[in-house]
């Protein structure tokens, strides 16, 4: 995506490109997606930085740039046509790829040293480097393998110094390493992330946007890099600026929707501010925004903090409760959880109703496979968390896990594109056999998100969180169950390029390549259906009802439990009759209205509680098409039960897209 900014007089053209790399797949292609679900802040924060320091004439008066946004998970980068226009005369490109994490950097790495070797300028930052640099003095070979190619580090944050990274650049006059880890900037006032609305558009929803109000965690866990990286000093923005940026999204972006990306908001010296600026936006401007956040477990008892959060608009919490059990919490250096606290905890939000989304670390010394079990069932029946997201313990370059292996000399994987908290990346005690702790891992998705305890928690949500965290499940489900990939580095639908592969895997001829993607295509879209019918019966299910719609179901679940099929007008008729008994008030339809509601389409949904007879139905012709029965097919129950289907399906999407409705009535 880009932004031109020019000054008056227009002697040079500056080309910046800021591109957030992907990773790679286990085949060795880039991890892309058709549509995306986290945007990347650090693009925004540097574009802001970008067109503040532009605005400012910091670069010269003399100086035309172009902002150019690259976000890898969801978009192929053209690199060849960035070499070509770097190359033009007149022209001047400069490259930087950030906010690169640790299983990003061999990606990173190949695009640096292909923009490097076509002469174009390339600087590269993010937590891999400022966390390694900034834990182990000597830099590692991957690294000065870049510093030898003339590509440039930049560590730590860059807010007090961009321009003179961009004015160095421009002249020719970039330095190998620019550290700021130690010389943190004071974020109070500076520019909030400014949303560039075309690259939102490669995102599932358009209105999301993201800011972080503040930088930095007081506590000190071991596996974290935020604090080796931001510090344990809380730095923060002003709350004024953020409403401003607010105001200006939702009349000029139409963003209704936030995530405070802050590593832990509720530590934010500025949270009752900011909450009140919110409640002032939402109760006196009529800026209906809201917002999700991450919080530490202790969250609930600073006061007014959930009851504030609650009016300001936040709908989600994400919590960081890594495990339930006492040892691995002590191992973790995570000495403020206490796992006795937990019901306490989730009980406070879910009073506030207001969501909550756990992160939970599986591979502690302490852990094995019957512990791990043991735990996600006490984590979904007695603690009750309306979402997980699960991680494998992993040694990121810039935590304190990572210095002592290193220290000690202790095996770590040497890939670091597996350092995505997905895969087994260092010995763990109690799983020795390579792949143990992966398939327990896998397995920990399964049966949190399993059918029966997805439905146990949306009955028991709040009406206002329940499309919600449906929609969390669609996501999760399509992520973690048919993509094998972890929810927050994934999207909707993969796009392979054939060409775009890691550095040195072989690229496939075409015909391979279209036979591969020809089957994975059909595979992911057979599993696609089975998740949308999966979620339709979830819905079915669990859908918010009146309490005469509530009562009408109970009687016709309870005809239905005894002949197995699809009610007939007459049992219909018999289910009011018996919900009419406790509820007077309600009437019962004649034959004919209920004849006409089993034709009408927008009735469907009042009468359908299950999608168990329509499949059985599927099957069954299946069954006969299979064996060359196509004869004995009724057409009449064909299209019946292709209507019906339609009729369900179509609601069910209705339902979906008018959600957003929904939920600010709620």
């Amino acid at each position: 995506m880009k932004h031109r900014l020019a000054s008056r007089a227009l002697n040079r053209c500056v080309q910046l490109f800021l591109i957030k790399p992907s990773n790679y797949d286990e085949q060795g292609y880039v991890v892309t997606h058709f549509r995306g679900v986290l945007p990347s802040n650090t693009l925004n924060c540097l574009a802001a930085l970008t067109e503040d320091v532009v605005r400012r004439r910091l670069l010269g008066a003399d100086i035309d740039v172009q902002i150019h946004l690259f976000d890898e998970t969801v978009q192929k980068i053209p690199v060849e046509k960035i070499c070509r226009l770097g190359q033009k005369k007149g022209e001047q490109a400069i490259v930087g790829l950030v906010g690169v994490q640790t299983n990003q950097f061999p990606r990173a790495t190949d695009l640096a040293r292909r923009f490097r070797a076509a002469g174009l300028t390339v600087l590269i930052g993010g937590f891999h480097v400022s966390g390694y640099l900034s834990m182990i003095p000597q830099i590692p070979p991957d690294i000065q393998v870049l510093l030898d190619e003339g590509v440039t580090l930049v560590k730590g944050e860059v807010e007090e110094s961009w321009s003179q990274i961009l004015k160095d650049a421009i002249s020719g006059q970039l330095k190998p390493l620019y550290d700021f880890v130690d010389d943190k900037p004071d974020l109070f006032t500076k520019p909030i992330p400014i949303l560039d609305t075309r690259l939102m558009k490669r995102f599932v929803a358009s209105n999301f946007g993201t800011i972080d109000c503040g930088r930095g965690c007081p506590f000190n866990c071991s596996f974290c890099t935020i604090i080796n990286v931001q510090g344990r000093k809380m730095r923060v923005r002003s709350a004024e600026t953020i409403a401003e940026a607010i105001r200006y999204n939702w009349r000029h972006n139409k963003v209704d929707f936030y995530f405070f990306t802050d590593d832990n908001f509720a530590r934010n010296a500025q949270w009752e501010q900011i909450f009140d600026t919110l409640i002032q936006l939402r109760e006196k401007e009529q800026i209906d925004v809201k917002f999700m956040m991450q919080v530490d477990v202790l969250c609930y008892k600073i006061n007014n903090f959930v009851d504030k959060a609650r009016r300001a608009g936040c709908t989600k919490v994400f919590i960081g409760m890594e495990s339930i059990n006492p040892e691995s919490l002590k191992d973790a250096a995570k000495t403020q959880n206490k796992a006795e606290d937990y019901v306490n905890l989730i009980r406070a939000w879910r009073e506030a109703e207001v969501a909550t989304h756990v992160g939970y670390i599986l591979g502690f010394p302490h852990d094995t496979e019957a512990s791990l079990r043991s735990d996600l069932q006490r984590l979904m029946k007695e603690i009750q968390v309306q979402q997980a997201s699960f991680f494998i313990l992993t040694p990121l370059p810039g935590s304190r896990d990572h210095l002592e292996m290193s220290r000690r000399g202790d095996y770590m994987d040497e890939d670091y594109n597996k350092y995505d908290s997905t895969h087994e990346t260092m010995h763990y005690a109690n799983f020795p056999e390579p792949g143990s702790l992966e398939r327990v891992y896998h397995e920990a998705w399964q049966t949190f998100y399993s059918f029966e305890n997805m439905k146990r928690i949306l009955l028991n949500a709040a009406p206002r969180n329940y499309w919600d965290i449906l929609k969390n499940f669609i996501w999760y489900k399509n992520a973690a169950i048919l993509e094998r990939r972890h929810p927050m580095m994934a999207g909707f639908f993969r796009r392979k390029s054939r060409d775009a592969m890691r550095s040195g895997t072989v690229v496939p001829a075409r015909w391979p390549f279209f036979k591969m993607r020809l089957s994975e295509i059909r595979q992911y879209l057979k599993g696609t259906i089975q998740l949308l019918w999966e979620m339709q019966e979830l819905w079915l299910q669990t859908r918010p009802r009146s309490p005469a719609e509530q009562r009408l179901v109970q009687e016709m679940h309870r005809i239905y439990d005894s002949v197995q099929r699809r009610l007939t007008v007459a049992e219909l008729q018999l289910a009011y009759a018996r919900a009419r008994h406790h509820l007077p008030a309600l009437k019962v339809p004649s034959k004919f209205s209920l004849c006409w509601q089993k034709w009408n389409l927008f009735h469907a949904n009042r009468r359908v509680f299950t999608r168990a007879d329509i499949d059985q139905n599927w099957l069954r012709i299946v069954e006969r098409i299979q064996r060359y029965k196509i004869l004995g097919i009724s057409p009449v129950r064909f299209l019946a039960n292709f209507w019906l289907d339609f009729q369900v399906t179509v609601m069910f999407a209705y339902a979906f897209l008018t959600s957003h409705h929904e939920e600010v009535d709620a």
